[in-house]
């Protein structure tokens, strides 16, 4: 007879290494698996080529008058040195913006500074605030437009006061000036009023500083590279938005970004399915595109990665989306991929039920083990199939830490990535360690990790913008224009 617990038992688990960043495209040596302690020991990994024609980053403001004098301050005080007063065992000392990105931080000219009114009611303009607000955000980017040759970065400011009429059911002015900044290649850094009263100035600096270095078109760092992974791979993540009355057919609306296997060429396709949805119910429990349009956005995708390397095919494509790919989204998928050699379609949800708890030996029989006070490590992962692996991408990362253990977040017991390959082959692990890598290469904040790898993040960033923007054009964008 078998016995029912080792029926039960799940395989051994595996430990993944914490991936490495790479700050030079030069020294191999110029690693780390900390971004904040690599950029502070080898600078950022465009150094000495950033711009290319430039020695400062030049920022533009845009906000009520009576803020004017805040914001400058505001950016004055990135050039000072601040020690960490949250998260002291993780964030390093703030060594100031010219020493830690080997750029200056400077004012744009008085022409690239637009003063609103102090008042909503005061916009000019007719109609509701949100919509005197959308004209006002549309002009000052049209009057910035017109001197672009004189910044680099436009910092908004959002008061609080204005909070009815910068986000609603039907209006959402974050991303709404995302578009128009998209529309105007112009790169935006939305400010609210907690940034002038935040405490913790480690913190806030390092967040700030690396988000208007990306959006000025430098690269903090990249993906060493990963064991196993093929030369010329290529990651594409897909995400879907839903538009129009819940009453009425749907049309899909997919977003794509490809990514070189360093993690860079963060390139967004923003795509309108022709295809309409016939069944709106299964379209909103799991969105999907027809074949003919998958084949489109990837043959479209295709593209751009073609553009960035010479004409060359990537030798290796992955596809990330959130929910099961449907057989006519492969079937798309492969015939819009028909020169390159490997193709895999997987799944990464957040949706697993599972937990685990980490557990210390304790030498002796009773109790042969106790609970430890950490989750279980970043990087654990437990084969479920032989298409399917649960991946902690929060958990403990003692590497990271001046103090031995650290969890980022420090509350909850976390819950692993549920990954599940629906067209691929290879070794599980290599599928798991390359997702694993990517939650590292969000640029818009200080954090060791995001719960989801980038190529998910950020395409679920771009679906919102073009759900809450329709008149966003179909066209190919940076993503610094969508930070």
């Amino acid at each position: 007879m078998v016995n029912p617990a080792l029926v039960s038992k799940l395989p051994p688990f595996t430990l993944l290494d914490e991936p490495d960043l790479s700050f030079s495209p030069s020294d191999a040596t110029h690693v780390d698996v900390h971004p904040l302690r690599g950029l502070l020991n080898f600078g950022p990994y465009s150094k000495g080529s950033f711009g290319g024609y430039t020695s400062m980053i030049r920022i533009a403001t845009v906000g009520p008058e009576s803020g004017f004098r805040q914001r400058g301050a505001l950016m004055a005080s990135l050039r000072s040195v601040y020690r960490a007063s949250d998260r002291s065992e993780y964030v390093p000392e703030y060594p100031g913006f010219e020493r830690l990105f080997h750029v200056a931080l400077e004012a744009a000219p008085a022409e690239a500074h637009v003063k609103w009114p102090d008042h909503l009611s005061q916009l000019p303009g007719d109609g509701d605030p949100q919509a005197r607000l959308f004209l006002a955000m549309e002009a000052a980017l049209r009057r910035l437009d017109s001197v672009r040759d004189t910044f680099d970065v436009a910092l908004v400011h959002f008061p609080d006061a204005w909070a009815p009429a910068t986000r609603s059911k039907v209006f959402d002015a974050h991303d709404a000036l995302k578009a128009l900044g998209a529309r105007f290649n112009i790169p935006t850094q939305v400010l609210n009023d907690r940034v002038f009263t935040f405490n913790h100035k480690a913190s806030l600096a390092w967040r700030l500083a690396t988000a208007l270095y990306v959006k000025a078109a430098g690269t903090p760092w990249k993906l060493a590279p990963l064991h196993g992974v093929p030369l010329e791979t290529a990651y594409i993540g897909l995400a879907y938005a839903l538009r129009g009355d819940q009453r009425e057919a749907h049309y899909v609306t997919c977003c794509s970004q490809v990514f070189d296997m360093d993690g860079g060429g963060m390139q967004f396709v923003a795509f309108e399915a022709r295809d309409p949805v016939a069944d709106v119910a299964e379209a909103r429990r799991n969105p999907f595109l027809s074949r003919d349009d998958m084949r489109a956005v990837l043959a479209r995708s295709l593209e751009l990665y073609q553009g960035r390397n010479a004409g060359n095919l990537p030798k290796r494509m992955v596809i990330h989306k959130t929910t099961a790919f449907k057989e006519e989204e492969i079937a798309g998928a492969f015939d819009a991929l028909t020169g390159v050699a490997e193709i895999e379609c997987v799944e990464i949800n957040t949706s697993a039920s599972w937990r685990a708890v980490w557990l210390i030996k304790s030498g002796r029989q009773s109790p042969p083990s106790w609970p430890s006070g950490y989750p279980v490590p970043r990087g654990t992962m437990v084969i479920r199939s032989g298409t399917s692996a649960l991946v902690w991408v929060a958990g403990n990362a003692p590497e990271v830490s001046t103090k031995g253990d650290y969890y980022q977040g420090k509350k909850s017991i976390p819950k692993p990535l549920q990954i599940i390959r629906h067209a691929g082959s290879g070794p599980l692990e290599l599928t798991a360690r390359e997702a694993l890598a990517l939650t590292k290469m969000d640029w818009n904040n200080d954090a060791l990790y995001d719960p989801v790898p980038v190529s998910i993040r950020y395409s679920q960033r771009l679906a919102r913008t073009i759900a809450n923007v329709p008149d966003l054009p179909r066209s190919v964008y940076p993503y610094r224009l969508f930070m």
